[in-house]
């Protein structure tokens, strides 16, 4: 059988749309519309109840007594649950046990839940909840990272992966410096906040909507949660309203209490979460505290490191164990390391449990090694990119501290490529004349890149399946296992199905996620969705397409290699058929028209006892500059302008790229510059809302934002039609912002000394650093 070569350039096309091309979003008209429909928009079944939990006031206590007798007794109220009343499984943790559905004798973060109330009214749900009377013994609370590694209380062993003698080589290194960083955590802040609807089904099973990135691990859960078959229980995504990550565990406890309150009311029921009881129930990106020992030669270049990343991970470990690795596979970024040792803690604090969110721990990583570049730049009186230049993965320095070689140099042209297109050099002198003649405001400009891992790093998440079927009049319908959130997963999908078969994109319809059509898949994430649900649904297109073509050789007497696919016909020696012509007379003569596909990543193993291996298929790069001015006398400060240069290798949806590398970076910039986490020392969060916590609004963003696909460089690895992930790496190109606060901040002191500027940089932030410098300033000038 002759097939389409998948990871070959497809051929000369004229059908619309296929992949390559820059077509619209699938739901584009129907987000700014309004008639996209999410959880809560769907039609209300008879007798939908809804649901509400009260929860701890305690970050770490012994529960002595629940008197719930006043919440049972609100009017509207129609059942109220505890631990005691879940039929299956209480614990829910996703990898690792430590994640009770419901608090049993115990409480471990302020905003636990204890009990779930079903009730008439969301609202009568949620005033019923607060009428609750908890009797604590409040029990030592351990709330930061830094207490957590003084008790050493980790929810799972700390790690270490070494190349080469660090201790040595930071010995014999003419110059050494150490230092230390704390990066902040960073709120999800979806717009549609945590939510599901799930209904009783006839045979004592349930049928789950989610907003979930993991419709299978919600299925699993729920089933386990009320003692059924995972047969009994389907599960559904249309779209969410945006992820990130925080609904790739987390909107399963949510489906769980709702499928709970149904089994014991056999009642459908809705549970959505209000605002702030989602920023206080569910977790965030994990802040950290990294330190670094490096030493370095008279140039820059990085002899030996000694790294440690420690995440808070709060009270179970949730996806710790692999954010945690994910960030010390990351804390090289873009730089060989040839003596280096990364060790990493996972912290247990008695706040909420931190999970998923784009970029997976590998942007706390970076953190720690870009400060540590800026550094050796400023300890030597060089400019930062310089440096970075000169420590970028290059052919003979191209093996990580885990032992991965990487395959692909991309890097050193693209940064250089940037720095030209940018105008880096000329811009770098202008700003350092601009700050020596004015006193008050100061600009800075910073060049920074992103090396990122694409693979889940749990092996056997690499997986994906599709359902695609052909139907008689030549449309076709695609289901898998990718979850939609806005990122256009949907649209790639589908252009791949039409370049398999060369027909016009708009003959493809992408179902709905469902767990009872492809089974078992993994969750959306680890920007892996386009690179395994793409390369499945391509699989269950040359199933169908070998048929096809075996069946129109036979029937028309030429030889298979004179079949092909075209602009919507389908070419046979000498005759063409229009496709829906094709299909019919397929059908007729009893062809199979639908075919499952399947995919695994291939290549990649680790091992966690060693620290080696390849946990990732292939890197994808991209580098940002941007530049900024600051107002030292009120650290607030505005970004100027950013310019991009992101590989994707052969992009299969150049418009959906380019949205997902501009909204990635916004984001990134604020978790380093305006959201701001904030725990009083009891273990409350105080930040829970738009009031009080601040994401990036578009007067935050560049007036001047340049991205560019970098071009002629498609992926070596045998990805579908040889793309690039897209998902998570721009987030880390805000990096690059972060850098330029610094650098102007430095500029106080002739760059001579490098600020403490712990992220997010808010303004208070920004003038704490000024007046370090300030100070500095003064003890050089003193002396």
């Amino acid at each position: 059988m002759r097939k389409l070569p998948l990871n070959t350039p497809t051929p000369a096309r004229s059908a619309r749309g296929v992949a390559g091309s820059a077509s619209y979003h699938d739901s584009a008209w129907k987000h700014v519309s309004g008639q996209a429909r999410y959880i809560d928009d769907l039609p209300r079944p008879e007798g939908l109840l809804y649901a509400a939990v009260g929860h701890s006031a305690q970050a770490h206590a012994r529960i002595l007594s629940m008197d719930l007798s006043a919440v049972a007794a609100y009017p509207g109220v129609v059942a109220v649950v505890t631990a005691a009343d879940v039929p299956g499984h209480l614990d829910i943790g996703p990898v690792f046990p430590g994640d009770p559905l419901l608090a049993g004798e115990h409480v471990e973060y302020v905003g636990q839940p204890l009990f779930a109330v079903a009730a008439t009214s969301h609202d009568t749900a949620r005033k019923a909840a607060r009428l609750a009377k908890v009797e604590y013994q409040p029990l030592e609370a351990v709330i930061t990272v830094e207490q957590a590694l003084a008790r050493q209380r980790f929810v799972r062993p700390s790690q270490r992966q070494q190349r080469g003698d660090p201790d040595r080589a930071l010995a014999e290194a003419p110059h050494r410096l150490r230092g230390e960083q704390r990066v902040g955590g960073q709120e999800h802040f979806y717009l549609e906040s945590q939510a599901c609807l799930v209904e009783p089904t006839e045979d004592g099973g349930m049928f789950v909507h989610t907003s979930s990135q993991h419709p299978s691990e919600v299925q699993k859960l729920v089933a386990e949660v009320l003692g059924l078959p995972i047969h009994e229980v389907q599960a559904e995504v249309r779209r969410m309203g945006g992820g990130f990550g925080g609904k790739e565990t987390q909107a399963a406890p949510v489906a769980c209490i709702a499928a709970l309150l149904a089994h014991v009311t056999g009642r459908p029921v809705s549970y959505r979460l209000a605002r702030a009881d989602d920023m206080i129930q569910t977790g965030k990106r994990h802040d950290f505290y990294n330190t670094y020992d490096i030493g370095f030669d008279d140039d820059g270049r990085i002899h030996g490191a000694d790294i440690m990343v420690a995440g808070r991970c709060g009270y179970s470990p949730d996806l710790s164990d692999a954010i945690v690795d994910r960030a010390m596979f990351h804390a090289d970024n873009a730089y060989f390391l040839d003596n280096a040792r990364v060790v990493g803690h996972r912290c247990k604090t008695h706040t909420v449990s931190n999970t998923a969110f784009r970029g997976f721990g590998g942007p706390q990583g970076m953190m720690v090694i870009e400060q540590a570049i800026e550094d050796i730049a400023r300890h030597l009186g060089k400019d930062p990119l310089d440096v970075r230049l000169l420590n970028c993965y290059r052919p003979g320095r191209d093996t990580t501290h885990y032992g991965q070689v990487i395959e692909q140099h991309v890097l050193p042209t693209l940064m250089a490529s940037l720095a030209e297109s940018a105008e880096y050099r000329r811009r770098r002198r202008e700003i350092a004349d601009f700050n020596r003649t004015s006193p008050v405001l100061k600009r800075g400009l910073a060049l920074t890149p992103v090396k990122f891992g694409i693979s889940f790093t749990a092996k056997h998440l690499n997986q994906a399946g599709a359902l695609v079927h052909i139907y008689t009049d030549g449309s076709i319908h695609v289901n898998h296992g990718g979850t939609e959130m806005g990122q256009g997963l949907y649209i790639k999908v589908a252009q791949v199905v039409a370049t398999a078969f060369q027909v016009d994109l708009d003959r493809i319809k992408v179902s709905a996620t469902r767990t009872d059509k492809v089974p078992n898949t993994s969750p959306t994430a680890a920007s892996s969705g386009s690179d395994l649900n793409g390369m499945a649904a391509l699989d269950a297109c040359e199933k169908i397409r070998e048929r096809l073509i075996a069946f129109a050789a036979d029937h028309g007497s030429v030889p298979e290699d004179q079949v092909q696919f075209h602009d919507n016909q389908v070419r046979i020696g000498d005759r063409r058929m229009p496709w829906p012509e094709f299909i019919q007379a397929a059908y007729l003569n009893r062809v199979s028209l639908s075919s499952s596909g399947f995919y695994a990543t291939p290549k990649i193993h680790y091992d966690a006892t060693t620290g080696t291996g390849r946990p990732f298929l292939y890197y994808a790069n991209g580098a940002a500059c941007s530049e900024v001015v600051v107002d030292t006398l009120t650290g607030e400060y505005r970004a100027l302008r950013t310019d991009i240069l992101q590989d994707v290798g052969r992009s299969l949806n150049p418009a959906i790229d380019i949205g997902q590398i501009e909204g990635g970076f916004v984001q990134g910039m604020g978790w380093l510059t305006t959201e701001e986490l904030v725990y009083h020392e009891d273990g409350r969060l105080l930040t829970t809302g738009p009031a009080t916590y601040k994401i990036p609004a578009v007067s935050d963003c560049p007036p001047d934002l340049r991205v560019q696909l970098l071009a002629d460089s498609p992926n070596h690895e045998a990805t579908v039609f040889h793309s690039k992930a897209v998902g998570e790496p721009p987030l880390m190109l805000g990096i690059s912002v972060w850098s330029a606060l610094r650098d102007a901040v430095s500029s106080l002191t002739g760059y001579r000394f490098s600020p403490p500027l712990d992220p997010p940089a808010t303004p208070e932030t920004v003038l704490n650093a000024v007046a370090a410098s300030q100070q500095w300033l003064a003890r050089q000038e003193g002396a």
